[in-house]
């Protein structure tokens, strides 16, 4: 170990670093941190990048974890601007309607994770006067939760949300299908139960009747992954999770540039194994958009396999796509024929100024059935009532 790692506090500025990344939301432990120390003192301070891809050897297990971290390293380790950017964020703030840039936002876990070992300041009880508000007209945190976007939430309130997402339960409708069950109200005779109750009888012939048995249709989920839909895959990942674990036949993909089929891994009961399996397999994420080429594979290998008996196709994308259009209006007319029911999912739609006016978009909205926001756990609770109804008229909804 050389003189200045044993004068200096290095060793327990890496700790108080990794403090910060949990408070982030990525989950590192003692042997985390005990590896980490171990790491720096193999590998010595040589330059910045050294120190920076050591760590992130260490405490990055998952790509959705790279952006935390590289705004937490910038920040505690004093790249001037970024700090800036951060004490402006712990200062008081004022109603803004201007969306914030994204490549210079900073993530509000990050931020409330950095502010989160300072004091609060308590006013003393003696120069206060007791002040009794009336909360009949006020929301409660959840339901401030409820309506908050998935992008603005802090640590804190994505856990709750991972939470509140995990009792989710979709009650689809159940269809006919052409399989019968005995039902002494059916209006059709089961020829074959009543021969052989005729021949237990005596003279008489009990007539035996059926009725078509009713299951739920299959569910098949399309989730874009690309780069401008990272900061909601994850939570649409716990979701798709609770779907799958809440009934059968449930076929989920993503897709950015490729598309991977993640259905048996979405099975495991515990979140955590089933999300490291899916960063195993998943090896285009938050990378580019490629929608036409994924759903032409999609129609290709998957479309007959899991797009029977009136299966509901959930397709969550924001549509910024602008190569091979043809490709994409092509296949989404072919995936909109082969299903009972086209759900488009868009997190744009948050926005009430937002119209589909690009390319991509403009093809997608002619062959969808119901075109839908999610953003936040309200209209994810919106989409379960929504599967419970009867879709609309596709003839309707095309004219519209």
């Amino acid at each position: 170990m050389s003189a200045a790692m044993r004068e200096g506090k290095l060793f327990e500025n890496i700790m108080h670093f990794a403090r910060v990344l949990r408070g982030a939301g990525i989950p590192i432990g003692p042997g985390q941190v005990l590896e980490a120390l171990a790491a720096v003192k193999a590998a010595g301070i040589g330059s910045r990048a050294d120190f920076y891809w050591t760590l992130h050897a260490v405490f990055v297990n998952r790509r959705d974890q790279r952006d935390l971290f590289d705004q937490a390293f910038h920040i505690f380790w004093r790249n001037p601007q970024l700090l800036n950017k951060v004490l402006g964020l712990l200062l008081p703030r004022f109603k803004d309607d201007t969306p914030p840039d994204q490549e210079d936002a900073i993530a509000p876990r990050v931020a409330d994770a950095l502010a989160g070992d300072r004091p609060q300041q308590v006013p003393e009880a003696a120069d206060q006067e007791e002040v009794t508000l009336d909360a009949s007209l006020t929301y409660s945190e959840r339901e401030l939760l409820q309506g908050k976007d998935f992008e603005r939430m802090t640590a804190a309130e994505i856990i709750e949300a991972k939470r509140l997402i995990k009792n989710f339960r979709l009650p689809i409708m159940e269809v006919p299908t052409r399989r019968h069950r005995p039902d002494p109200n059916g209006r059709r005779v089961d020829l074959r139960a009543t021969l052989r109750a005729s021949l237990r009888s005596a003279g008489t012939i009990p007539l035996k009747l059926k009725s078509p048995k009713k299951r739920h249709p299959p569910l098949v989920v399309l989730c874009d992954i690309s780069g401008s839909m990272s900061r909601y895959s994850r939570l649409f990942l716990h979701f798709l999770h609770a779907v799958t674990s809440d009934r059968d036949r449930v076929h989920t993909f993503l897709f950015g540039t490729r598309l991977t089929n993640i259905t048996r891994d979405l099975k495991a009961r515990d979140i955590d194994v089933s999300l490291d399996r899916v960063s195993k397999h998943v090896q285009d994420w938050s990378g580019g958009t490629r929608i036409g080429p994924s759903l032409a594979e999609f129609n290709r290998k998957w479309g007959r396999r899991v797009l029977g008996q009136g299966a509901l196709v959930l397709l969550i994308t924001d549509g910024l796509d602008r190569d091979q259009i043809e490709v994409l209006s092509a296949e989404m007319e072919r995936l909109h024929k082969s299903c009972r029911r086209l759900i488009w999912l868009n997190p744009l739609l948050r926005f009430e100024a937002y119209q589909p006016i690009s390319q991509g978009p403009r093809v997608m909205i002619r062959h969808v059935d119901d075109f839908r926001a999610i953003h936040n756990l309200a209209s994810m609770h919106d989409l379960t009532l929504a599967l419970a109804a009867p879709g609309t008229n596709r003839l309707e909804m095309r004219a519209a």
